[in-house]
This record gives C-alpha cells, structure tokens and sequence, in this order.
C-alpha cells in the first residue's frame, strides 16, 4: 500500500542522508529539499531581514509542489522536510527575530494556509531530534559555504520551535529519532533500526522509544 512519509529537522540533523538511505533500503522514491538550487540562500545567510521573504517564498512553493506530486506517485515516497516546517518554524523564527516584516509574514502566512487546506497529511513524520553541537559538528561536515556561519543561538532558536511544533503537531503520527545516539551514517544497525521502526509506525504499531 503506498505511504507518504516526510522526514522533518533541523539544519544538519540528517535529513537528506536518511531520506536517501530509506529509499536505497525499502525501494521508496526520494524527494529532497529544494536547497542548492535556492537563488536567494546565499544572499539570505548575509542578509537576513532583506532576503527572508524571497527565500520562504521559494521552498514554501518547490514543497507545495512536492507535496502535489507526491499525491500523484503510485508508490511510496519519503520527503526530505515537510512543508509544514517552512512556515511554523523557519518563517516563524525570522519574524520573531526581526528578520521578516509584519507585512511580509502576515502575507507568508496567509498563502501558506490557503494551500495547505487542499492538501492531505503524510502517513507519517519521522521528526530527527539532535542538541546543536551535534548539529554544528555535521554542518561542519557537510561544508556548504553559506552555512559555515550559521549561529549556534540560531540552531538553539530552531530547535525549541521544533519541539513546540511537534508537541502540538496532530496531522498524522510522528516517530522521534534521538539523532545524537543514532548515527545511522556511520553504523548500519542504527540505520536498520530506524527503518524497523518506521515500517512498524506504518502499520500501525506503537512504538514508543528506541532500543
């Protein structure tokens, strides 16, 4: 039976690498996050405030489009970031921080609710939960430029909008990966857990914690 699953998190937790990792693994199409080909990232991390909206607008329509064609596959498919995550909590944490304008988010704000009423939820989100120096330490990794100056109090900021989003979050089930103890990169039984789990949340089991 077809599934949609979206993988959810913070910057550098992992995303892509499992989005990739479970397609390789249980055969799912793979739809990644709208990054590199961003025209206003890199304009973004030097300006904030001038380029927030440019650059929210940009992932909040590659992910509605996504999110459409995702619908339309006759397999299962796993997304890297839900759309969900652009506006509750990247759009959400400019405007409290002052990097977009009342105006510029209230406008944000009303096109991203008008075209999530059309939409129909995942099956399933698979929220990757990681402290910021685990962040930080894969950022690193990774070595995108125009990441290398991203703010540990910016991640921290993140991430307490991650766990209030997820607390309240009711759309469909959500399975919690604990990401600093689970390097599914470097060890494949961690990845053959985290997989275990998803297909079992799939079907409907109650899986509560990770062992």
């Amino acid at each position: 039976m077809k599934k949609f699953i979206a993988i959810a998190g913070n910057i550098g937790v992992g995303k892509s690498t499992l989005t990739a990792l479970l397609s390789e693994r249980l055969g799912w199409e793979a739809f990644y996050e709208a990054v590199d080909d961003n025209p206003y990232l890199a304009d973004f991390y030097k300006d904030m405030r001038q380029w927030s909206f440019h650059s929210q607008i940009f992932f909040l329509s590659r992910r509605l489009r996504h999110h459409r064609q995702i619908l339309d596959r006759p397999g299962t498919v796993v997304q890297d970031r839900s759309v969900y995550e652009d506006a509750e909590i990247f759009a959400e944490n400019l405007y409290r921080q002052g990097h977009m304008t009342e105006r510029d988010y209230r406008t944000y704000r009303e096109l991203y609710e008008a075209m999530t009423l059309f939409l129909p939820p995942p099956d399933l989100v698979v929220y990757l939960r990681a402290s910021v120096p685990t962040l930080i330490q894969r950022i690193r990794m990774r070595g995108r430029d125009f990441e290398r100056d991203v703010s540990p109090e910016y991640l921290e900021q993140l991430n307490q909008l991650y766990e209030q989003w997820i607390e309240r979050f009711s759309l469909c089930p959500v399975l919690t990966v604990p990401s600093d103890n689970l390097d599914f990169v470097k060890y494949n039984s961690h990845m053959e857990l985290i997989a275990a789990k998803i297909v079992e949340k799939l079907a409907g089991k109650e899986v509560v914690v990770f062992d």
